[in-house]
């Protein structure tokens, strides 16, 4: 065993650059060696292992779903909670050092949780919680520049919402519904939402990014390079370092919006209503986005539109009036009170409400998700309906995209689900409790997915990076390395043919595989790295 202590640490951690690092299958984990080298780089108040008290404590503090957290999860060796970026840098540098990997976690939506545990028994890690860098810091108003904000890492969206409209309530930024989400693992996969038609997605309004990188050097856009900067921008979180903050764009939304629900059972004619919805919400004008919410045999059409409601009325009745709109269904208000209503469905939630952090264990949950690009036909709505009624039935959530959104090119971005996708799917189910609710909830919704494969995109069949299924494929590990063979299996479904040019990216910027989880992306191999592991 290779164990680094004393003067030997001192002159490792003092070395900036990647050729004083060690790869770590260079070296034997050393677990002992990686604490002492955070105690002596990192305050102790920041450090939990798992021995201490409040360890459970900090490593649920950011946990939303039970089913990942059990007696037999596998859990990190330590939590590192930073309050500076030096932090950060250290518990890299500690890692690759000492042969331990690190995993990464803003506000805790990992749909499986890879962000703090691990499904391989016998891995050894810790966890860098960034939860506490969450500062967020708006440009000054000035008519002659696009605004902007920096937002770290560890802030959520509704923190990042609330604290841009409350120095301008007529500026915003595009990006998910659920406040709770963090900013970093929002960002690293898209950054789907209610105004993506009109600005596009979270990645598309990053101008610039700070990054730990394998070496535990701080960069921004300039120090990374383009392809770097790329890769971060929807290529999942992990695999290419630890963005601890992010430059964004702000658009500007009028002073008042428009929302609405409007509910439709299929004996109200919901089927008719969602296979015209199907046509029309994708080309609707890019300020209008209507979403659809089937649970039961209940759809609920939820919509915004930046502006108001005298202008939303004549133009639904026009283009959608299977939909029945009337001026009586509007909600108008501001847009930061849209974003407290969409979450709550409750016109008079507080904003601050956003700014609340509290998690719940109560609730278990299974996710997946599709694309569609070619319109589902009324006939096949008629067997899918019943699905929503079976034992363990969940809910699904359809997306529109279309708008600016398509206009922008699938390589552009690691995001590929752009021109021509109709709209994304988001297959849920939640259980209380018990082996026997679970098992029937997980049964749903694998059969449930295995049915709409014939509805939905294909070669591959597209899926959202941000909703995180490890159904669909994890990496196999040889000589320490992630395989690229492995990856693509589910890499080519989140990122179609951007896959490869992120394995390339990896293999420039992580060639031994530091950053990994089961669906981390892996280093395209050389061809004569090909050889040798043949």
């Amino acid at each position: 065993m290779t164990v680094f202590g004393g003067l030997a640490l001192v002159l490792i951690l003092s070395c900036f650059s990647s050729c004083c690092l060690p790869t770590v299958s260079s070296v034997t984990s050393d677990s002992d060696g990686f604490l002492q080298c955070l105690s002596e780089n990192i305050p102790s108040g920041l450090i939990y292992t798992q021995g201490a008290s409040n360890f459970i404590d900090v490593l649920v503090s950011s946990v939303r779903n039970p089913r990942l957290f059990s007696n037999a999860t596998v859990r990190p060796l330590c939590i590192v909670t930073p309050v500076d970026v030096s932090h950060v840098q250290a518990a890299v540098r500690c890692g690759r050092a000492n042969g331990v990997r690190l995993r990464v976690r803003s506000g805790g939506h990992d749909y499986e949780g890879l962000s703090y545990r691990s499904e391989r028994p016998d891995e050894v890690f810790g966890v860098v919680d960034l939860s506490n860098l969450r500062a967020i810091t708006v440009s000054a108003d000035d008519e002659r520049s696009v605004p902007t904000a920096w937002v770290d890492s560890g802030a959520t969206l509704g923190e990042l919402y609330y604290t841009i409209a409350k120095n301008n309530s007529e500026m915003a930024f595009p990006g998910g519904i659920c406040p709770t989400i963090g900013v970093g693992g929002h960002f690293s996969g898209g950054g789907i939402g209610m105004m993506m038609r009109k600005f596009g997605l979270s990645i598309d309004n990053v101008l610039d990014a700070k990054l730990v990188n394998a070496s535990g050097d701080l960069v921004d856009r300039d120090a990374m390079g383009e392809d770097h900067f790329w890769a971060i921008r929807g290529g999942g979180g992990e695999s290419f370092g630890i963005v601890v903050s992010w430059k964004v764009s702000l658009v500007k939304v009028p002073s008042t919006v428009t929302a609405f629900n409007i509910f439709k059972t299929v004996d109200q004619g919901a089927i008719d209503v969602l296979t015209k919805w199907q046509d029309v919400a994708p080309d609707l004008p890019s300020d209008i986005t209507i979403r659809v919410i089937i649970q039961g045999q209940r759809a609920t059409f939820q919509s915004l539109y930046l502006g108001t409601c005298s202008d939303l009325v004549p133009t639904l009745n026009s283009s959608f009036p299977e939909l029945g709109m009337t001026s009586a269904d509007c909600l108008e208000m501001t847009w930061l009170q849209s974003a407290a209503f969409f979450n709550s469905w409750n016109r008079y939630t507080p904003v601050e409400a956003l700014l609340d952090r509290k998690t719940s264990l109560r609730t278990f949950t299974k996710n997946k998700s599709d694309y569609v690009r070619r319109a589902i036909p009324r006939e096949a709505w008629n067997n899918i309906f019943p699905w929503l009624t079976m034992s363990g039935a969940g809910m699904i959530i359809l997306e529109p995209h279309g708008g600016f959104i398509g206009t922008i090119p699938a390589g552009a971005t690691p995001y590929p689900h752009r021109s021509g996708v109709l709209y994304n799917i988001q297959y849920i189910t939640f259980w209380s409790s018990g082996n026997e609710q679970g098992a029937a909830a997980m049964t749903w919704i694998s059969s449930f997915y295995d049915c709409m494969e014939q509805y939905v995109s294909k070669n591959p069949r597209e899926t959202y990076v941000n909703y995180r299924d490890l159904d669909i494929g994890e990496n196999v590990v040889v000589n320490d390395v992630s395989t690229f063979d492995s990856g693509r299996v589910w890499g080519e479904k989140y990122f179609a043919g951007n896959f490869q040019r992120l394995a390339a990216v990896k293999a420039v910027v992580d060639p031994t595989d530091y950053f990994r989880n089961e669906q981390s992306i892996p280093p395209q191999q050389s061809t004569a790295s090909k050889r040798r592991s043949g």
